[in-house]
């Protein structure tokens, strides 16, 4: 074998593809770490510009502007001493001090005072933050040229500049403001003040639009739930028109189920009429084992067209209605003891909760009649919080194994096992019931019981 050489077409094309692993990796990084609602993606779109631009301000105007200002006000009051230091080299007489600090005093704001024989105390440390420092030093230099000290943060209202000059020391004491542009605070306050209000605007305006949104997410979630609800469409131009549009797709879809519906009473009132005569023909003719028979295929079918009937109308017609769940689990628990099953019922919480109430006991219904062919003894533990209610159906029978939970819940499908879950049945059972339970925005689902069979667990939003 052979090594690539370095440029190879190879080599470039997987630097390139682990370029993009690693920005994808990057960005995925980022979007976990984003706010993932509208509200706050919306605020962070308005707080991200203005954070930007008060950063931009405060370094192009503060750091810039702020810094000219300082270094032009040190060079005046540098200038200023380097003044006085000419006044004095001119006239060096005692007599002559006096009224050099007084004409300092009176015409340059200085107070100004000469040390005979002194020399320059040590260097003070110098400030990590100082623009007064850093413009005071850079100017005494280039314009004093002579040994020199200052104190910029010994004393916050004034700064003491000392020179060395020819036996003696001029001390010279003015105020900061004199040397700095001290009123930064001012601009700062401004603008934060300002952009707060900004924001708290921007805020009230962001959750009066945000609002009809939220609205039109709650009407359609009630009215895939089967809930009455009184929606109309406000905010925004767009968001008036996704409302419009969803009040007519809520027509049509209305209009299509009681199209459905009405077609599945007329189907269901020939069958239903149909199977009336032969039960009428039955009774008419001579007991034996051959009108019994016939009999039994009758009942079948009758009960294979209400499964098949149920399943194809979805039970879409009914208005969901606050109902009492601990009455609805007697009721079934009355039918289960009524079949000889020993039936106990534990419910937590709250019971009134807001289903429709024939669809929503047909699926409870169904998982009970599960429990009842498989099993002897049947449990229903209900609990309710404050967003779901959780109702689980174990029994003690020979329940299904994992590898076919799923599948029991296709329709027309029959387990060929120990527990059939459709036994004599149409296979229809379970899909029924997470049919209905999917329709309340919730779901059905199968575990191992703490009974040693099958646990059938529902749990729907309140």
């Amino acid at each position: 074998m052979t090594d690539e050489a370095p440029g190879h077409p190879l080599d470039l094309a997987g630097y390139s593809e682990r370029t993009r692993a690693a920005w994808r990796h990057f960005a995925r990084g980022v979007a976990d770490r984003m706010p993932k609602g509208l509200y706050a993606r919306a605020l962070l779109i308005l707080i991200l510009p203005i954070v930007l631009l008060q950063s931009v301000i405060a370094y192009f105007f503060m750091e810039r502007h702020w810094q000219l200002v300082t270094f032009r006000l040190s060079a005046a009051v540098v200038q200023d001493v380097g003044a006085v230091m000419d006044a004095y080299n001119l006239n060096p007489r005692p007599e002559n001090r006096e009224a050099l600090r007084r004409i300092a005093q009176r015409r340059l704001g200085l107070d100004v005072e000469l040390l005979p024989g002194e020399a320059l105390p040590p260097p003070l440390p110098k400030p990590f933050f100082s623009l007064l420092d850093v413009a005071l030093t850079r100017e005494l230099t280039a314009q004093i040229q002579r040994p020199f000290w200052i104190d910029t943060v010994g004393r916050s209202n004034l700064v003491e500049i000392r020179v060395q000059l020819d036996g003696a020391v001029l001390r010279v004491i003015t105020h900061r403001n004199s040397a700095y542009a001290s009123n930064s605070h001012i601009f700062l306050v401004w603008m934060m003040g300002t952009s707060m209000v900004l924001l708290a605007v921007a805020v009230a305006f962001l959750r009066n639009q945000i609002r009809p949104i939220l609205r039109l997410a709650g009407a359609a979630q009630d009215f895939g739930k089967g809930r009455e609800t009184d929606f109309r469409p406000h905010g925004a131009r767009e968001v008036r028109q996704a409302g419009y549009a969803f009040i007519e797709m809520r027509r049509r879809i209305e209009r299509a189920i009681e199209q459905r519906t009405a077609m599945l009473n007329g189907v269901s009132h020939d069958l239903r009429t149909i199977l009336t005569r032969f039960k009428l023909s039955l009774a008419l003719m001579e007991e034996g084992a051959e009108t019994e028979a016939l009999r039994k295929d009758v009942e079948e079918m009758q009960r294979m067209l209400e499964d098949y009937l149920a399943f194809a109308r979805g039970d879409m017609g009914e208005s969901a209605a606050p109902t009492d769940m601990r009455a609805l689990l007697e009721d079934l628990k009355a039918d289960a003891e009524r079949h000889g099953h020993t039936t106990r019922i534990n419910f937590n919480g709250d019971p009134t909760v807001t289903v429709r109430p024939d669809a929503f006991k047909r699926c409870l219904a169904n998982l009970v009649g599960n429990a009842q062919r498989h099993g002897d003894r049947i449990a229903i533990e209900a609990a309710r919080d404050q967003r779901f209610l959780t109702i689980h159906v174990d029994d003690d029978g020979p329940g299904i194994p994992l590898e076919n939970r799923e599948d029991v819940f296709r329709p027309f499908f029959r387990l060929d096992e120990a527990r059939n879950q459709d036994e004599g049945g149409t296979g229809l059972g379970l899909a029924i019931a997470r049919d209905i339970a999917r329709s309340h925005g919730g779901d059905v689902s199968l575990s191992d019981g703490p009974m040693g069979g099958l646990r059938a667990s529902v749990r729907v939003p309140v």
